[in-house]
């Protein structure tokens, strides 16, 4: 597991865990202008922590200059500290992360993306052999094509989190990392920013996984992923993923749909068995047709027998090297195909636990906002925004103000 790349794509990722209704996220689109926690605050020590600092960087080659460059203007941010220790890492259904991450918006800018770009992705799919839709999918998850990006000085958010101490080792050797991209002169000290734990660029690198697989596509002496072209920050997923081990020709799965009565104890992720197997045992292509053969598969179920279902092939575990979490690795190999032109699930999700379809918690946001109780938008996914005008409304009619949604409020609604 590549715990490195599995912490920062959190911070990254949360960013389009912002949909309509699921309220507000660690995003690093949010401009830290508009914070004051997020600009640099006196602090004492802090300031000790840093001279204490500049010893041990000069000791691994850090010289005096890039250290004088990097922290000029750098500074404690206490906003920083606040999110790293309040994170809360929700638990969200397959289909609301799918609202969320391949929401009908989010396929028509990949697909306007990947069109823009076609020329640059098919040279970067030459070169390491990982799909070029996939590429783009990597760069929609982590940034929203670009648009999330950050803007929060990387030394700074580093620094305070290698001072603050709960995870100082890691982040000190982020702090350090991050120092040699300006030391190398990849990037400006001003241009050095990201999100508040210091993932960076269109693919949202941190500094350590930068340092060792970010690469200068067009040889122009710099790995520059921070800037409007996103031709380095999508060659360096494409080679991180292909370091990772990638297969060229190969899906990273597909949609498949079970026989009555299947037995659904051999699906997961450790429960891997030929293609011919799953064939003999029933399981069938979702749109038709004779199962692809790329080698053993695992059987996913993420939302149970009555869900959709996968057969994951290993460029899903591949995936995972971005962020080893089920969701995820679904989430970029379904965005991938559908701008590449697929079609949506064919497969439809079980109501969730209050009983209502994703069609069902749509309808309750919009007759919401109707009435004046903003949801935040229609995506039909519940979260603290949608949760706040669910109680305002039965506060409104001297109902108990759960925050939760049902098929009572949505009759009352109506």
């Amino acid at each position: 597991m590549n715990v490195t790349r599995r912490w920062i794509t959190f911070t990254a990722t949360a960013a389009l865990l912002a949909g309509c209704g699921a309220g507000p996220s660690l995003a690093p689109s949010r401009s830290s202008a508009r914070d004051p926690e997020l600009q640099p605050q006196p602090n004492a020590a802090y300031d000790a922590w840093v001279a204490g600092f500049r010893a041990r960087a000069q000791a691994r080659g850090i010289s005096g200059a890039t250290l004088d460059a990097g922290f000029r203007g750098a500074g404690f941010l206490p906003g920083v500290v606040r999110r790293d220790r309040n994170q809360t890492e929700f638990k969200r259904s397959l289909q609301d992360y799918l609202a969320i991450v391949a929401s009908p918006d989010k396929v028509a800018t990949g697909r306007s993306e990947f069109a823009r770009n076609r020329a640059l992705l098919s040279q970067i799919e030459a070169r390491y052999g990982v799909p070029s839709h996939v590429v783009a999918a990597v760069w929609g998850m982590e940034s929203n094509y670009g648009a999330r990006r950050g803007d929060i000085s990387v030394i700074s958010a580093t620094s305070t989190l290698a001072f603050d101490g709960r995870r100082g080792d890691f982040f000190e050797k982020q702090l350090v990392a991050a120092l040699r991209i300006l030391q190398n002169g990849d990037v400006s000290a001003p241009g050095l920013v990201g999100s508040w734990a210091g993932a960076m660029g269109h693919t949202q690198f941190i500094p350590t996984t930068y340092q060792a697989h970010a690469v200068d596509f067009r040889g122009d002496g710099r790995r520059d992923i921070w800037s409007e072209d996103p031709t380095d920050g999508l060659a360096s997923a494409a080679a991180y993923l292909s370091a990772s081990g990638w297969r060229r020709g190969a899906p990273w799965g597909l949609e498949v749909r079970l026989p009555g009565g299947f037995d659904t104890g051999v699906a997961g992720r450790g429960r891997r068995r030929s293609v011919g197997a799953w064939s003999s045992l029933g399981v069938q292509r979702a749109g038709g047709g004779a199962l692809p053969d790329h080698g053993p598969a695992a059987l996913l179920l993420p939302a149970g027998a009555s869900g959709p279902a996968f057969l994951a092939f290993r460029n899903f575990d591949v995936i995972l090297r971005y962020n080893n979490s089920e969701n995820y690795g679904i989430g970029v190999g379904y965005l991938s195909d559908r701008i590449a032109g697929g079609a949506p699930l064919r497969s439809d999700f079980p109501p969730d636990r209050f009983g209502l379809t994703i069609d069902d918690r749509r309808k309750l946001q919009e007759r919401l906002t109707a009435r004046g109780f903003d949801t935040g938008g229609t995506d039909g996914v519940i979260g603290p925004k949608s949760e706040e005008a669910i109680r305002a409304y039965q506060s409104s009619i001297g109902l108990p103000p759960t925050g939760e949604p049902s098929r009572d409020l949505l009759l009352r609604l109506g």
